[in-house]
């Protein structure tokens, strides 16, 4: 009986030590996948800060940039207004000459 009882207990402990060595290996796995995303987030930060200094250098021809685009803006509608000025003057003279 006493064997019997030893056999069960020697299971016991056996399937528990087996549970926390699963339990070790899922650990140090999810300690290499942390490590691992550390490393790329690491990465992804300081390529962001290449970028954002990158962007910043960038950033005078940027504004330069929308200041060109504001004048070309203004100077397409200047260039509609002249236009409609001169369609204008056009039909005026045309009835000018008509009288």
């Amino acid at each position: 009986m006493f064997n019997k009882t030893a056999d069960y207990l020697y299971g016991e402990l056996t399937a528990t030590l087996e549970d926390y060595r699963l339990l070790e290996n899922m650990n140090n796995a999810t300690i290499t996948k942390y490590s691992d995303m550390k490393h790329i987030a690491s990465n992804i930060a300081k390529n962001m800060n290449d970028l954002k200094g990158k962007y910043d250098t960038l950033q005078p021809y940027l504004d330069q940039i929308d200041q060109i685009e504001d004048s070309v803006v203004k100077l397409e509608q200047a260039a509609y207004k002249l236009d409609a000025y001169s369609k204008r003057l056009e039909a005026k003279f045309k009835n000018l000459e008509k009288r």
